[in-house]
């Protein structure tokens, strides 16, 4: 993605995005493929959008304005049913992923936590820590991909 769409959108949402989604954004790609279900496009809404899924209001709540760079309000996680108050626990989080039934994989954008990839599980898991940071948690899902036959 050219820099200055990346910078465009830190700007329009008041944020600057941690330094490896950022270079991965820029170098690889916006929204390829990923965990989960692959990694959710930065900028433009996902080309089905319109066929009315829960990860596509995900996605377009995090951009609702202030949203994102609002702080972060968990001290801790949040371990247990959320219900309601899944939406409260995620401001200042970028959505990166959705993993099916509602589970999310999201990317801490300010305050002691940011960089530090959490996973989103409101029903039954609650809002914890996932990895330290994008790199590690991307990386852990290349090293389990099966490798291709050689020969």
């Amino acid at each position: 993605m050219p820099e200055p769409e990346i910078r465009a959108f830190e700007a329009l949402h008041g944020i600057e995005l941690p330094p490896q989604y950022r270079s991965f954004v820029a170098e690889v790609g916006d929204g390829p493929a990923g965990p989960a279900h692959g990694l959710l496009p930065l900028i433009t809404p996902r080309p089905e959008a319109d066929d009315d899924w829960a990860v596509d209001d995900e996605w377009a709540r995090d951009r609702l304005p202030g949203r994102l760079a609002s702080p972060f309000p968990p001290a801790e996680p949040a371990t247990g049913r959320l219900g309601a108050d899944a939406d409260t626990l995620t401001r200042g989080t970028l959505t990166l992923a959705e993993e099916g039934c509602g589970m999310y994989v999201r990317l801490v954008l300010n305050g002691p936590h940011a960089g530090e990839v959490w996973s989103l599980d409101p029903d039954w898991g609650g809002f914890t820590p996932l990895d330290r940071d994008f790199h590690s948690w991307y990386t852990r899902w290349l090293t389990a991909l099966p490798q291709a036959s050689q020969g």
